[in-house]
């Protein structure tokens, strides 16, 4: 049994100032404006599209070193997060939060991938962002776009 998916807005969209993917929460305008009116199997598709893409960021910036501090040190520090996730979406929860009073990754079980090494974690969670939101818009412009009859 799964559990029902919550929407992922985080109150930043920006489908309404005319983008095909919200630059907040990366779901595509039409997921956005149709997201009551789906089905819960429709949400899950949608939440795992994303988390597919958001893991896959994280992952080219930091490492999941010592999974257990991260979820110890999300509790300690009261981040809200789904553990239901792939740990890889708490980090960006955790960067989301309090990137900026991190002092060191490896207090929270993280370690640096090679490209991000001295790289503040405030920049690490821009670079994730907007990753994220690149391979949501790549998706919506190889997949989704040709099909409503858009020309991209």
């Amino acid at each position: 049994m799964y559990k029902k998916v919550r929407t992922p807005c985080i109150g930043v969209c920006s489908t309404g100032i005319g983008d095909d993917v919200c630059r907040g929460c990366k779901r595509f305008a039409h997921e956005v404006i149709d997201w009551n009116a789906y089905s819960e199997e429709q949400r899950r598709i949608i939440a795992e599209r994303r988390e597919g893409y958001l893991v896959n960021a994280v992952r080219s910036q930091l490492e999941i070193v010592d999974q257990q501090l991260l979820l110890a040190q999300l509790r300690h520090q009261q981040i809200r997060f789904d553990e239901t996730q792939n740990p890889y979406c708490w980090v960006f929860e955790l960067l989301r939060a309090g990137a900026s009073q991190i002092a060191d990754p490896r207090d929270y079980g993280l370690q640096p991938t090679p490209g991000a090494r001295g790289v503040s974690l405030v920049e690490l969670r821009k670079r994730i962002d907007e990753d994220f939101y690149a391979l949501s818009v790549a998706y919506f412009q190889r997949f989704v776009a040709p099909g409503m009859g858009r020309a991209r």
